[in-house]
């Protein structure tokens, strides 16, 4: 009684990005995340389970597990759950319709907020035209990108011995290197076009791990981030309001070096 006091309680929670199945997976700071906040619904918005890795090698330890029981248990205390799938999850798409375990999969959905305001909830891989049409460039990315995190675990583990916070270096390159913050804004413009064709106030999306929330393009574009290096998600409150949760701000460097940990005893395992 006394934990669900601690609980805080929004009206929705948007998740993406978490790539279960993969090494660089934050699945303990997320663990500690669904135990903080609950919500009435859920969109799980693509590459929650990671296939495109899994097919290379399976790795599903503990952690991973824990993760989906806790959505299955929020499922049955009442929440709706609403899976839409991404490119790395993309086998499910073959499913879009059923329900499994009382979760719900959709390959987009229509949310409204309390204020009355209507947000397109997609992943958005459709609007990347790398992964669309030169899938063996998204592959060599992939492998780019796993490369970086599994250098990042040792840097900060480094940094957080010197009394230092969580550093990415990945999101720090992204951010660095011209084409792929041109490749962010054009992301972020394909979506926006794509929630004003629909006739919407909004997008929330996932797929390019960059949490985000403005209305650049005349529209409000949302991103919710993801799990494998900034450890981010969006609520809405019950006012309507949107908010992207960055999970390990304001958290010690001992808090956050935990799970970094955790995933190099598993790595050397």
């Amino acid at each position: 009684m006394l934990q669900d006091l601690d609980v805080t309680r929004v009206r929705a929670l948007f998740l993406s990005d978490i790539h279960l199945g993969t090494k660089g997976c934050q699945a303990g700071h997320l663990l500690d995340f669904l135990k903080q906040y609950d919500a009435d619904m859920v969109y799980l918005v693509g590459d929650i389970v990671d296939g495109w890795r899994l097919k290379s090698g399976w790795y599903w330890p503990q952690a991973h597990n824990d993760v989906v029981q806790k959505l299955l248990r929020k499922v049955r205390k009442g929440t709706r759950v609403i899976y839409i799938p991404g490119n790395h999850d993309e086998f499910l798409r073959d499913y879009v319709g059923s329900n499994f375990g009382g979760i719900e999969l959709a390959d987009q959905a229509i949310h409204e907020t309390a204020d009355g305001k209507r947000y397109l909830v997609i992943h958005g891989d459709q609007f990347d035209l790398v992964v669309r049409h030169a899938r063996w460039l998204a592959l060599l990315g992939d492998w780019a990108y796993t490369t970086a995190l599994f250098i990042n675990t040792y840097l900060n583990l480094v940094r957080r011995r010197m009394g230092l916070t969580y550093w990415s270096l990945s999101a720090w390159a992204k951010l660095k290197v011209k084409n792929a913050v041109n490749f962010i804004s054009q992301f972020e413009e394909f979506l926006s076009s794509e929630a004003k064709r629909q006739d919407v106030d909004g997008v929330i999306c996932g797929h390019i791990h960059h949490a985000a929330l403005h209305d650049t393009f005349g529209i409000r574009y949302v991103n919710t981030g993801d799990w494998v290096e900034s450890c981010t998600a969006v609520v809405e409150h019950y006012d309507g309001t949107l908010e992207i949760i960055r999970w390990l701000e304001g958290k010690s460097p001992m808090t956050q070096g935990r799970a970094e940990i955790s995933q190099l005893a598993k790595q050397a395992a």
